[in-house]
């Protein structure tokens, strides 16, 4: 089997993450969403628009969004409209928060491992391809953050966030927190959501995962960890398992002592079966080839 190719780049800059992008040698067409993290209030690692503004005018993108199911600033659309332009993102883009009025756009998951159905924002429907740019990190639930957790959790409404973290029991996310499921079927719901997002723009997809402020806290957090490691870098590729599978190897492999506590993170909630469950359902490969394009 071919390998799926991700390239890398030490360098964090606007004009490298363009630079690695245009390595994938896409186009992505018609209208293109650009899934980022826009910050819960209080964080203070997540990616600011001043350095997402450069890729997002070179696709041409729209930058998306959907509401949360935790309290929080973005739990609901008044809040969460009012923190984007807090945090700088409506001065510089159009942000589309999907799933602002319903009903939720339902996509269907046939060889769902544990959910066969995923709740996405409405808007999804709006757009002809993806850009999934994702600030790689540590998440206290996930274990970790990266391609696939945008593409399931990110792209999920309010609802779908719920019904994929009860693993398919609740849409209400007033019930989801005091009956969580088994840890590996929430991770299962995230591979299965993921696939479906996946399959809905394949191949008018890719991916972007940006190595810095690594934190073992998730963007969504507003009280997050200061960052354990020093930056790493910025991958591109076609594939979502393959570019989070070289994120977690750069993370291993780093002589970085910082890696230990992202390290025990990641494995006190078996982040790395989400990328396992992924891969078993055809979402991608976990076999790459990591092109240094410095």
């Amino acid at each position: 089997m071919e390998k799926a190719k991700v390239y890398f780049t030490k360098e964090i800059t606007p004009q490298s993450v363009i630079k690695v992008y245009e390595k994938l040698g896409i186009k992505l067409p018609g209208n293109v969403a650009v899934k980022l993290h826009s910050g819960e209030e209080g964080n203070q690692n997540y990616i600011k628009p001043d350095f997402v503004k450069a890729i997002v005018e070179r696709v041409n993108g729209t930058v998306v969004e959907c509401n949360t199911a935790y309290e929080g600033a973005r739990n609901s659309t008044d809040k969460h409209k009012k923190l984007l332009e807090k945090h700088g993102w409506t001065k510089y883009f159009n942000v589309d928060l999907m799933d602002e009025v319903g009903p939720d756009m339902v996509l269907d998951i046939p060889n769902g491992k544990v959910i066969k159905k995923n709740y996405v924002g409405k808007n999804l429907k709006n757009y002809d391809s993806l850009l999934v740019l994702s600030h790689f990190k540590g998440h206290p639930m996930g274990g970790y953050g990266g391609a696939l957790k945008q593409l399931s959790i990110g792209v999920a409404s309010s609802a779908g966030k719920s019904y994929i973290h009860s693993a398919g029991k609740y849409t209400d996310q007033t019930k989801v927190w005091g009956d969580l499921p088994e840890q590996d079927k929430f991770l299962e719901s995230m591979a299965d959501a993921a696939s479906s997002v996946v399959n809905y723009f394949k191949p008018n997809v890719a991916y972007i995962n940006v190595m810095c402020n690594l934190s073992v806290d998730c963007d969504c957090c507003a009280v997050a960890e200061d960052p354990c490691m020093k930056d790493i870098g910025v991958l591109a590729s076609l594939d979502p398992v393959a570019i989070d599978q070289a994120c977690i190897d750069l993370i291993y492999n780093s002589k970085d002592p910082g890696k230990e506590h992202f390290i025990k993170r990641v494995e006190r909630q078996n982040g790395i079966h989400t990328i396992e469950a992924a891969s078993s359902i055809g979402v991608g490969s976990r076999n790459y080839e990591l092109i240094n394009i410095d």
